[in-house]
C-alpha cells in the first residue's frame, strides 16, 4: 500500500499537463519530480533563475553550480535556460508559471494559504513564496491532512501570519482533494477506504460532500 506522501504525489502528478511551465515549492512539492512522467513535455521552473529543470538520476554525479531554490542539487532537460533572479521573477510576475505547487502550515476555507512561518520558530522568510502564490495562474497545495500532533491542517480560517490570501485553487493531502469554491471547500476526490465521516472529523473548516459524485484516489 502506498504511504500517504506517494499518495499525495501520485495525485498531484495528474495536476500537470503537457506544455506547462511549472513551478515547485520547497519541501514536498520538490518530490513530485520524481513522479511526473519521463515523456511528459513541461518545463519546471525555479524562482532562483532555471527553466527545464530536472531531478538528478540515481548515481548521477551532482553539478556544484546548478541548484534549485530550496538548495538542491538539479539538472536541466535539452533546451532549458538560465538567468539571473530578476528575470525569473518578472515572468512570475507577468503570470507566464501556469502552475505551482507549495506546501502549507495552514489553508483554509476561503483559499487563504499559510507556509512560511510558526511563531516562535526559526523562519528562514517568505522568499518567493509570497509573489508565486499571487501571480502564478493555479496553486495547488500538497500537504498532510493533519500535524504530527492530530491537529487539522485544513481550516475555517489561517490563524499564521499569511503566505497570501485567496491564492489556493485545489488542496491535495493524504485524505482528500478538495477545490476552493465561493461556497466553501469543495470534496472532489477521497482517499480509498476512508469514510466522509472519518474526513469531516478530521478537517476544521466545513466541507461540501456529494458524495454521489465522489471520487477515490
Amino acid at each position: 500500500m502506498a504511504s500517504d506522501t506517494q499518495r499525495i504525489l501520485a495525485r498531484a502528478a495528474r495536476e500537470v499537463l503537457p506544455g506547462q511551465i511549472v513551478n515547485l515549492g520547497i519541501g514536498l512539492p520538490t518530490r513530485l519530480f520524481y513522479h511526473l512522467p519521463d515523456d511528459l513535455e513541461v518545463l519546471v521552473h525555479s524562482e532562483n533563475g532555471v527553466l527545464g529543470c530536472r531531478p538528478r538520476r540515481e548515481g548521477e554525479p551532482p553539478d556544484h553550480d546548478m541548484i534549485d531554490a530550496g538548495g538542491a542539487y538539479i539538472t536541466t532537460r535539452p533546451g532549458a535556460s538560465v538567468f539571473d533572479s530578476a528575470t525569473s521573477f518578472a515572468m512570475i510576475r507577468r503570470s507566464r508559471v501556469d502552475i505551482t505547487f507549495m506546501g502549507a502550515f495552514e489553508v483554509d476555507a476561503a483559499g487563504n494559504l499559510a507556509n512560511w512561518k510558526i511563531p516562535g520558530k526559526f523562519s528562514p522568510g517568505i522568499g518567493g513564496a509570497m509573489e508565486l502564490a499571487q501571480k502564478v495562474r493555479r496553486l495547488v497545495v500538497l500537504c498532510s491532512h493533519n500535524d504530527k500532533q492530530g491537529n487539522p491542517k485544513i481550516l475555517a480560517r489561517c490563524r499564521l501570519p499569511l503566505t497570501a490570501s485567496g491564492c489556493v485553487s485545489r488542496i491535495i493531502t493524504d485524505k482528500a482533494v478538495m477545490d476552493v469554491t465561493a461556497e466553501g471547500l469543495a470534496v472532489v476526490e477521497i482517499a480509498e477506504g476512508l469514510d466522509p465521516a472519518d474526513l469531516e472529523a478530521a478537517t476544521e473548516a466545513p466541507l461540501l460532500i456529494d458524495r454521489s459524485r465522489l471520487g477515490r484516489f
